[in-house]
């Protein structure tokens, strides 16, 4: 609550701006389930429905719509990195890394990453590059991102975001995390974690980046809108950008996501999240709800001025650091 009434009476810009949307999925085949023919038929829908969504929007600067899969490490089988690779090399999105572990230790960690990273670039022709070797950016599962957890469970490294930057993460997009105990204190700012390799949870402030700021720190973090919602609710509720089958985009929520969402000088950042294998989710983001999520997001910036542009986490993490370097 304190980051949050910060933001909130914090001064903010207004009038027209670019919206950079990027829809980052933890994309769980195996959720619930171990059974190959299920993973498999989870991600089939995505790869025939996916692609025809796609067909039907573009944004005002003439781009597809893209989609991010944060792919678990846990779950990789090349088959199914086969089916998300075809949609990424049609110009339709980007594969990420999500990972789900616990009691890690620092060379188990690197030992899996290093090998995934390989897999995804070699096996599958994924993943951006920068000085020669592949990059990626990462949403941890569970939320616990540098041991955040009060209990210490599902991490285990102090120093995860040591490691992440070491091993060539060039942006982190796990939060918000809601009511979790691991939710940063730091809402709505796009900043640089500076680690405590000591100490767990050193995302919970930063430097935060701003226009020709030229600010620099262990590990970008790129936030989802994290707020209040009111409409029609005595009380409000929790506004953190998920897009589940109960809870999909309205005018209503466009309008508020972009109210909370980090703004750069002219340059909104938009990062919505879902689980989007689970079926309750698939089914009607896939049979409706992106469709809708494209339109009321584009009315919302017709009516301020704003122009949409969709995006990958690449894309995002480009354009922030063009603005912190000076660029218009």
């Amino acid at each position: 609550m304190p980051g949050y009434l910060r933001d909130r009476l914090s001064p903010r810009l207004h009038g027209p701006a670019t919206v950079w949307l990027s829809i980052c999925d933890h994309y769980e085949p195996y959720w619930r389930n171990q059974d190959d023919e299920l993973a498999r038929q989870r991600v089939a829908r995505w790869s025939a429905l996916w692609p025809e969504i796609a067909s039907r929007h573009t944004d005002d600067f003439g781009g597809k719509p893209q989609y991010c899969f944060f792919y678990p490490e846990e779950e990789y089988r090349p088959w199914l990195l086969d089916s998300l690779a075809a949609m990424v090399h049609d110009g339709l999105g980007d594969v990420e890394i999500h990972l789900h572990h616990d009691n890690d230790t620092e060379s188990a960690f690197l030992d899996r990453m290093g090998a995934f990273l390989d897999t995804l670039h070699t096996r599958h022709g994924l993943l951006h590059q920068e000085n020669g070797r592949p990059v990626f950016a990462f949403i941890h599962g569970n939320w616990c991102l540098d041991n955040s957890r009060p209990d210490g469970r599902w991490c285990g490294l102090n120093n995860e975001i040591t490691l992440l930057r070491q091993i060539g993460c060039y942006a982190d997009l796990t939060f918000p995390s809601g009511a979790s105990p691991t939710q940063p204190r730091t809402v709505n700012q796009i900043y640089y974690a500076v680690d405590d390799p000591a100490r767990p949870r050193s995302y919970d402030f930063g430097t935060p980046v701003t226009p020709d700021g030229r600010q620099t720190g262990d590990l970008l973090m790129i936030p989802g809108p994290f707020g209040l919602r009111w409409r029609g609710r005595l009380m409000p509720r929790m506004e953190a950008g998920d897009l589940a089958g109960n809870d999909l985009c309205t005018p209503y929520r466009a309008a508020r996501w972009l109210d909370l969402a980090p703004r750069l000088g002219n340059d909104i950042f938009l990062k919505l999240h879902t689980h989007g294998t689970q079926e309750r989710n698939s089914r009607a983001l896939l049979e409706g709800g992106v469709d809708d999520l494209f339109r009321h997001v584009g009315a919302v910036c017709r009516r301020r001025g704003h122009r949409l542009r969709f995006a990958t986490a690449w894309i995002m993490r480009n354009r922030i650091d063009a603005i912190r370097l000076g660029g218009r």
